[in-house]
């Protein structure tokens, strides 16, 4: 599992001294909030248009939960949020692809946690179900346009301090 974790760059081992949450700098983040944001942008276009009922549903149902978490609790606010975008993934039924954002998403929970603001993911609430009525009605470069500024404001909202945060919650 370590070994796993150490892979998707969520955990640092080092020999003879064990395991340790990773610390990615600022610029880590950027990097990584780029290729999300590409991959992201694959995931809406792909989908446009495309939701059947049941996963139409799904992911109404999987927004209201996030608008129900509020900024009550920001690790399941950050959880939730990054599910959103893990689902959309999943729903495009490429396995690559899915790997890949889950990969992205869970390391940019990470940063969320280190240096997000608090309850910096209640903005992205508003933008999901935004993104949901662009993808249901089958607006594929307007979903792209959007994930990409949903996710710039996202990088936007982290990436401005540093506080220390317990990350046993969020992992």
């Amino acid at each position: 599992a370590l070994q796993r974790l150490n892979a998707e760059g969520l955990v640092e081992l080092r020999p003879n001294r064990g395991a340790y949450v990773a610390a990615p700098s600022l610029e880590d983040g950027q990097d990584i909030f780029a290729v999300r944001g590409a991959l992201e942008r694959l995931v809406v276009i792909t989908l446009a248009g495309r939701l059947t009922d049941a996963q139409r549903r799904r992911l109404e149902e999987h927004v209201a939960a996030e608008e129900r978490a509020g900024g009550n609790d920001n690790a399941t606010s950050i959880r939730l949020a990054g599910e959103f975008h893990t689902l959309l993934a999943e729903m495009t039924g490429n396995a690559l692809l899915v790997r890949y954002v889950n990969e992205v998403v869970s390391r940019c929970s990470l940063i969320l946690a280190l240096y997000g603001r608090p309850h910096s993911s209640d903005c992205a609430v508003s933008e999901h179900r935004q993104l949901l009525v662009a993808l249901v009605e089958g607006h594929g470069e307007r979903a792209a346009e959007m994930m990409g500024v949903h996710l710039d404001a996202i990088a936007s909202r982290a990436l401005l301090v540093r506080e220390e945060r317990d990350l046993r919650d969020l992992l």
